[in-house]
């Protein structure tokens, strides 16, 4: 079955753009397998079947693209999000979550990437909290970046470790995902 499904992304244009689209989906939908794609999209290119680079830059740009779709709904409906959900007495986790993102937003940015739904709560977040974009793209690209590299990269040195048993080297490359996580 692994084999099926490698045969069938291998070298084709299409894993590509798939990658963009499932990295973007998966900060609006954190039950969208991204990671778990450009681990495996990492393991076909160890075959020499996809580019690594090009799986690094298109699970980026996706991831990136995401990210910012999520900061500007926060941002263009912030105002009634909080009007409706956090007047009162729930005021005071706004305030809080405000002052987190002002001490602490570059450094959520980053650490947000890696964590599921962690990246959602933290890009709505920004937005919503009105961290400035220009610092808010900033710490989101170096984060795609990483969070791109450490997946395609784990999946790669799976792939490699395993030649002969790819699925072997998914499963580890994943556990080890899962446990960073």
């Amino acid at each position: 079955m692994f084999q099926a499904l490698t045969d069938y992304v291998s070298g084709s244009p299409w894993t590509y753009l798939f990658l963009v689209g499932i990295a973007a989906l998966d900060v609006i939908f954190p039950l969208v397998p991204s990671e778990t794609s450009v681990i495996l999209a990492g393991v076909i290119a160890a075959s020499g079947d996809l580019a690594l680079a090009a799986v690094i830059a298109c699970a980026a740009a996706g991831a990136i693209l995401g990210d910012n779709v999520s900061y500007w709904i926060g941002r263009l409906a912030g105002e009634r999000i909080v009007a409706r959900f956090f007047s009162g007495e729930r005021r005071k986790r706004i305030d809080w979550a405000e002052k987190q993102i002002d001490d602490r937003g570059p450094y959520l940015i980053v650490v947000g990437r890696f964590i599921p739904g962690g990246r959602t709560a933290v890009t709505l977040a920004c937005g919503l909290l009105e961290m400035r974009w220009r610092k808010f793209i900033v710490f989101d690209v170096a984060a795609g970046i990483v969070w791109a590299s450490y997946a395609a990269l784990l999946g790669y040195v799976g792939g490699r470790t395993f030649e002969e048993d790819p699925l072997k080297g998914f499963i580890i490359a994943f556990a080890v995902a899962l446990a960073v996580t």
